[in-house]
């Protein structure tokens, strides 16, 4: 094959002057001396960037094809992300050393969003507009877009200590994150591209959210906070004036993981309903755990229609056996069903 089958890029290392075939590592032409590729001030880009950005975006465009032109009321979860000071930090540099450095940031702010189900609505060169609920609608997008914020944060620093330890300036990356009602609809501006974008009142505010960020932080408005409950931790910035809204809205500041993991945490925090009936189930698992302690190992697996109270069984089963043994937890998530053993492997971690 001289092409690849997925990006249509060249297999070969052809020099463009002269066309002599190179080794796939020349950098340059050993028939005449040509540079091969841009080779960047600060080391290699990742892997991923070999297909370009745009072609990261034009890959997303299936999932909007079926959207209504016209418009479709949702509620979403909108996320932008900016790189802090890019205009001073590219001031000097030469594009292509700019370009270097900027590319892998923007990398792993789309890889980020991919990650939990995020499309990316635009990109601004220094930073990304991401939707999250649509076009796919997700029960749980806010809790989703702060996931992706917190990994565009980690991911960053330890990419901006690569950076510090090749002497090139770090990136810091500000984020912002809210939540509402809006109009997405689909423009074709094209024969070959569709622009997927939202129109909306809550969008504009997740964009002041972003300006008003602490440098190398998260910040959102009080509808994401009161979504996010518990999932994560806040620092409450206090009430702040925004462009645009009349009144003083609050500003939360996420700072990391919260506690709880799931929804029958976040309700038992505020307090259950009495536990009633379930005598048959909870007595198999009480023989099951018999065995156990006998040495027979035993594994339940609880299956019913969603909402009768599985996650409710095995909560009052713990509470009543947890004095008797060793009792560890991990959680199934919704963007995590591309790994199979994602449960057990968070279980481990802890």
């Amino acid at each position: 094959m001289k092409f690849c089958g997925n990006c249509a890029a060249p297999l070969g290392n052809r020099c463009s002057q002269c066309g002599f075939e190179n080794p796939a590592q020349f950098k340059f032409c050993g028939e005449c001396g040509k540079a091969l590729r841009s080779v960047p001030a600060t080391g290699p880009l990742p892997a991923g960037l070999k297909r370009s950005l745009h072609d990261i975006r034009i890959a997303s465009e299936d999932t909007v094809a079926d959207v209504p032109v016209d418009g479709e009321r949702k509620t979403v979860t909108a996320l932008f992300a900016d790189i802090k000071g890019s205009m001073e930090l590219m001031e000097g540099l030469d594009p292509e050393q700019a370009r270097a450095i900027v590319d892998p940031a923007l990398h792993l702010m789309i890889d980020s969003v991919r990650r939990y189900g995020g499309y990316i609505a635009q990109s601004t060169g220094d930073g990304v507009f991401a939707l999250f609920g649509a076009p796919i609608a997700y029960e749980d997008h806010a809790r989703r877009a702060l996931y992706a914020a917190l990994r565009m944060q980690q991911e960053n620093r330890a990419y901006s200590a690569r950076l510090r330890a090749a002497g090139s300036p770090p990136i810091e990356i500000r984020i912002g994150v809210n939540t509402g009602e809006v109009v997405v609809r689909s423009i074709r501006i094209g024969d070959q591209h569709t622009e997927y974008s939202s129109i909306g009142h809550s969008t504009s505010l997740a964009a002041r959210m972003q300006a008003l960020a602490p440098t190398g932080s998260i910040a959102i408005a009080e509808a994401t906070q009161r979504l996010a409950a518990g999932y994560f931790e806040v620092k409450p910035l206090g009430l702040t004036r925004v462009k645009g809204v009349s009144e003083p809205i609050n500003v939360y500041e996420v700072i990391g993981l919260g506690p709880l993991r799931t929804r029958l945490q976040i309700s038992a925090q505020r307090g259950l309903s009495r536990f009633v009936g379930r005598h048959h189930e909870m007595e198999q698992l009480r023989r099951a755990l018999t065995l156990a302690h006998e040495g027979r190992g035993q594994i339940v697996a609880v299956m019913a229609e969603a909402g009768v109270g599985k996650s409710r069984l095995f909560h009052e089963f713990k509470l009543l056996s947890q004095s008797e043994c060793v009792v560890m937890e991990g959680f199934s998530v919704s963007y995590g069903r591309a790994s199979p053993y994602l449960p057990l492997i968070e279980l481990f971690k802890r």
